[in-house]
């Protein structure tokens, strides 16, 4: 009866001895009511999440490079990087120091892993994780993140909606992005002429961009219609459809 809320209870059954299911409901939620604190039951597991996040990115981090090491454009530019760079010399020593070629071919493939890692900029799902995006700092970071949001978009409507200023480049991406409704990431992983499209074709401006994603709609109905596959798969939802139960026996 050290526990306060305990200690009313017994005083209500006391009280009131003719509540029998009552006591004992009261008696057994509180002895087998759980002894951890909540808060760090949800800690705990935003952490699990947040390691698991940080660990699975590095492993698609890891795939991407391993298969842009088997690229011929990105392995031919790396192996000269290497050999510029006098890397790949280092590798084939001689004397007491000398290693069996199956030593040397992954040495020579972990420095050429590596200079892909450093000289390329992998965008995208597969970019290079950075602990500030898993879980755990994104809660953290919460408030940070809605301050600056509510900054950047009181700065946006006074210069641009109140004293009335031209867009910049960045600007314009920004506008183009939305209506796109891609992420940043998937924005970047865009080639550099295919945004020097969308800014010769002024897609910030709604009406342009209307026509541009009906332009592309076209163009993708086209891609369809000429596919072999597709034609083969509109043939077989013409002819047998997709798919019915009868009860005729064959």
């Amino acid at each position: 009866l050290q526990d306060e809320e305990t200690r009313k209870d017994y005083d209500y059954m006391l009280d009131h001895p003719e509540e029998y299911y009552r006591h004992y409901y009261h008696y057994y939620s509180r002895r087998l009511a759980p002894k951890v604190d909540v808060r760090i039951v949800i800690l705990v597991t935003v952490c699990a999440i947040s390691v698991f996040q940080f660990f699975s990115w590095w492993n698609s981090y890891n795939e991407a490079i391993n298969y842009l090491a088997t690229v011929p454009k990105y392995r031919i530019q790396a192996t000269e990087i290497a050999r510029q760079q006098g890397l790949l010399n280092k590798t084939k020593e001689k004397g007491k120091n000398r290693r069996s070629k199956e030593e040397i071919r992954e040495e020579e493939e972990e420095i050429i892993k590596d200079i892909i890692k450093n000289k390329i900029d992998i965008k995208g799902g597969y970019q290079k994780p950075k602990i500030y995006d898993i879980l755990l700092f994104q809660i953290l970071l919460a408030p940070f993140y809605l301050g600056k949001y509510i900054v950047w978009n009181c700065w946006w409507i006074y210069r641009f909606t109140i004293k009335g200023q031209e867009y910049g480049v960045e600007e314009k991406l920004y506008i183009i992005r939305r209506y796109m409704k891609m992420s940043q990431s998937q924005f970047d992983s865009l080639e550099d002429h295919q945004k020097e499209t969308f800014l010769e074709r002024q897609l910030w401006i709604r009406e342009n961009y209307e026509v541009y994603k009906q332009e592309q709609e076209e163009e993708l109905k086209k891609k369809m219609a000429m596919d072999p596959r597709w034609k083969r798969y509109r043939r077989w939802m013409k002819n047998e459809g997709p798919g019915r139960l009868t009860f005729i026996d064959d």
